[in-house]
């Protein structure tokens, strides 16, 4: 069988459905998996033996320009991705629902109306799975997935998956330490009501002995990275780093403290421990809770189908209560 699965952005959403290529090879061994992403997003999908072709559109640099002749070219590439028994995805937006719908083959697959933020995407797949848009991605997924490939799944199952991001080399950072505990500290995010205030981590820092490392990828995130500096001797700022180079700091590390983001997501699917932070997004939902994996999440309460921008009881979250999460990992 020959699948191909769409999953265009962002980070953390790609992460959270790449765990379903190993129980697919587990299952079925002889499977070919290809997978369409957004060309900034490839990196995190290379070098993953699991992966036979990775397919890239670049319908954000064509939003970005507003060029019409690059996103039409785009659609146009998608119809010689080749022929598929399966196209499955993931995303349930109807940009992605038109693109699956554009790739031939025998089967296209995704989630129905009443499973999804954007229920028109339904209607340009020849098949469709019911599950909660609530229940948690890293389940939906496997759920759409295992119910077409007849496959089941459990809670021990996820818990016990083997590490899932590849990196061309393993890189070697002078800023981490020998002596005391690594921790990587990601202060950005997709929005800023997402992100925990510059402040707190910086108080965070006095409260473990630790060598603290603060990523970015922005210079919205490299200001912020640059306050918490301000205030913290123990922290010290990474350069820019590629996806391949940011998957290996954090497979390298002790925890990795961060709010509801790619990077953080990270850690998960490295089996790195972890510490999310979540205010205006639910993390009963967004990512999966394990024994080294753990959330603290603000009092909100959230609707997964409308998330609330404006909410920014991130900041609530007590510095004490994430310096005692740590201990507990360590």
């Amino acid at each position: 069988m020959k699948i191909a699965i769409v999953k265009l952005s962002a980070l953390g959403d790609i992460i959270h459905a790449m765990v379903v290529l190993q129980f697919i090879k587990k299952h079925h061994p002889e499977t070919v998996i290809d997978w369409v992403v957004e060309e900034a997003f490839k990196g995190v999908l290379e070098h993953n033996p699991h992966i036979n072709q990775i397919h890239t559109v670049k319908f954000q640099q064509a939003k970005k320009t507003k060029s019409l002749l690059l996103l039409l070219n785009e659609l146009r590439k998608i119809r010689r991705f080749g022929q598929y028994d399966l196209v499955i995805d993931t995303q349930g937006l109807v940009k992605s629902a038109l693109v699956a719908r554009l790739i031939p083959s025998l089967v296209t697959l995704g989630f129905n109306e009443h499973s999804l933020r954007e229920s028109f995407a339904a209607k340009f797949y020849s098949k469709t799975f019911q599950i909660d848009y609530s229940n948690n991605v890293i389940e939906r997924n496997l759920a759409i997935v295992g119910h077409e490939l007849s496959f089941s799944f459990d809670a021990n199952d996820i818990v016990n998956k083997r590490p899932f991001l590849h990196t061309s080399k393993a890189y070697v950072f002078d800023l981490l330490s020998m002596d005391k505990k690594n921790i990587v500290l990601i202060p950005g995010a997709s929005f800023p009501s997402k992100c925990y205030p510059f402040e707190k981590f910086a108080q965070l820092t006095l409260e473990l002995d630790a060598n603290y490392l603060v990523v970015w990828g922005n210079e919205m995130e490299k200001n912020i990275a640059d306050e918490i500096k301000g205030l913290s001797t123990r922290v010290s700022i990474m350069p820019k780093l590629s996806l391949d180079e940011l998957m290996s700091l954090i497979s390298q590390v002790d925890l990795v403290i961060g709010s509801d983001t790619g990077p953080t997501h990270m850690a998960w699917a490295l089996n790195t421990p972890s510490i999310t932070l979540f205010g205006p997004t639910p993390g009963c939902r967004n990512t999966y809770a394990t024994d080294i994996n753990r959330i603290i999440e603000s009092k909100s309460k959230v609707n997964p189908l409308k998330i609330d921008k404006n909410d920014f009881s991130i900041k609530d979250i007590r510095v004490s209560d994430i310096a005692n999460t740590s201990r507990d990992l360590f």
